[in-house]
């Protein structure tokens, strides 16, 4: 991307450093495209039009929510990621993005283990069976957690230096290390696929751990897509999807229903979009 086409929201976070957890980061190394490219590419096939913002926004808003995806994937997006094991095996489930990880058979692992803070230490939820409950664990058992965690990753660590002193193979000796050890990579991702990325790590039942990597990531994004991460956050954040029976209870609520031209223009919506929430509600009464 050309320099004068660095805006000072881009300048601020290109190749700029942000803290996550205790010894991570995330930081923007290089991209391609912005909200021009996703226009542009939208408009071979919708044909030439005007080049105001307004109706720019308008396009992107009606393509993200309307999911047609193929011109988000013009927009890429490469970063550099340092990370706890534990969060990079659950981020590598988004399989469609190019990664290439910091590798323990050809490099000694650094001693940098996650530790977390004593208030993010919670029980199991019984609700969420993959996530912790917001009930609060007493001070004496948040403790000895803690201080479980730093004796055993400073023996396991301890062992594993001495064997690679040895000689012994770096392959080998790694292996016991745990989950909690940092790692890093680059991962390069196209926008269509990286707000799939977004819409799960970002939900409220993803583990707090990764969600914070999610959330620096979607305001980097902001930065040079601002139109996309504000449909975004519109249909996809901000946002539901309802299932059939569900729709049949909505329409037992909005019997009788009919909101004006006025108040849809005051709730932000465009023309286009007042229209296609009267077709919405017009469905939901079919049911």
């Amino acid at each position: 991307m050309a320099r004068e086409e660095i805006t000072p929201e881009i300048d601020a976070v290109l190749n700029k450093e942000f803290q996550i957890l205790d010894h991570g980061f995330v930081r923007l190394v290089d991209f391609m495209g912005s909200d021009a490219a996703i226009v542009q590419a939208a408009r071979v096939s919708y044909g030439a039009g005007t080049t105001k913002k307004s109706r720019d926004r308008e396009l992107i808003r009606y393509l993200l929510g309307h999911a047609h995806t193929s011109p988000f994937e013009m927009v890429e997006f490469k970063f550099h990621v340092k990370l706890p094991i534990f969060v990079a095996r659950q981020w590598i489930r988004h399989r469609t993005a190019n990664v290439n990880e910091y590798s323990g058979r050809y490099s000694v692992m650094k001693d940098e283990f996650y530790v977390p803070r004593a208030e993010d230490i919670r029980f199991q939820s019984e609700v969420n069976m993959q996530g912790r409950s917001d009930e609060n664990v007493p001070e004496d058992l948040q403790q000895e957690f803690l201080e479980y965690l730093a004796s055993s990753q400073k023996d396991v660590f301890a062992n594993y230096k001495k064997f690679i002193d040895t000689g012994l193979a770096r392959e080998l000796s790694r292996i016991s290390l745990p989950l909690s050890l940092y790692t890093e990579w680059y991962w390069k991702i196209d926008l269509h696929n990286l707000l799939h990325f977004l819409r799960l790590r970002m939900d409220s039942h993803a583990q707090m751990e990764i969600r914070l990597y999610a959330e620096k990531m979607a305001e980097i994004v902001a930065a040079i897509c601002p139109m996309t991460m504000e449909a975004f956050d519109d249909y996809i954040v901000g946002g539901a999807r309802f299932s059939k029976a569900e729709l049949r209870v909505l329409k037992s609520a909005l019997d009788g229903f009919s909101p004006d031209d006025e108040s849809m223009k005051q709730a932000g919506l465009s023309k286009v979009e007042r229209h296609e929430f009267l077709e919405k509600l017009k469905r939901i009464g079919e049911l």
